[in-house]
């Protein structure tokens, strides 16, 4: 088991980053609320995380905050849903605000998720509604800095690839990316960001006109 991992990252291309540590490269998952605060391409990193094995793959994901590795352990244990949507859900809303999507029943929020069903989205407030009443994060103070793409690269093709990866569908995530870029992004981590925080908007609009 591979609880935490302190190295260098070698690349950054979400929802994956590459850690060199002692001359190893690993391969991580992260979500896009540990992706956008994580340091620069050079610098070192750590992150708490969670190993699975698969039959076909053995997968490492990580976190920079334990509350974040608590939650996405206690979503899969949810029937139905397995870590690449348990990614995706942290990838949309940080821990906090999944949170208070349960406490406030927000089914549309969760439906809004790509990959997330009515069926799944009611069994996910049903199970973890329990599992939040002692549910207690305890933060471990990392923090990092953003860094800007290398020049030349297609940060409209960057932040669409990362959507498709977290579960959107190639076309969904052409026309998210397409909505929200203009001059003032320079990166395609701006970019992912306020495509995901268009989708909770749309939610929100559309749960207070019914």
């Amino acid at each position: 088991m591979i609880g935490r991992l302190r190295g260098v990252i070698v690349t950054r291309q979400p929802p994956e980053i590459v850690v060199d540590v002692a001359g190893v490269g690993y391969e991580v998952q992260v979500p896009m609320s540990t992706f956008f605060q994580l340091p620069a391409v050079g610098e070192e990193v750590s992150l708490v995380t969670h190993f699975a094995v698969r039959e076909d793959a053995q997968l490492l994901y990580g976190f920079l905050d334990e509350r974040d590795r608590v939650l996405f352990r206690s979503l899969i244990k949810v029937s139905g849903v397995g870590p690449k949507l348990a990614l995706t859900l942290l990838s949309g809303m940080d821990a906090d605000s999944f949170v208070r999507c349960v406490q406030h029943e927000d089914l549309k929020s969760l439906v809004a998720t790509p990959g997330v069903g009515r069926k799944t989205a009611e069994r996910l407030l049903v199970e973890m509604r329990d599992k939040l009443k002692d549910w207690i994060g305890v933060s471990d103070g990392s923090s990092g800095l953003q860094s800007a793409p290398p020049e030349g690269r297609d940060i409209a093709a960057d932040a669409e690839g990362a959507l498709v990866a977290l579960g959107y569908k190639p076309a969904e995530a052409a026309k998210l990316v397409s909505a929200v870029k203009d001059d003032s992004v320079t990166d395609s981590e701006e970019l992912i960001r306020r495509a995901l925080r268009s989708t909770v908007r749309d939610s929100s609009r559309s749960s207070r006109s019914d």
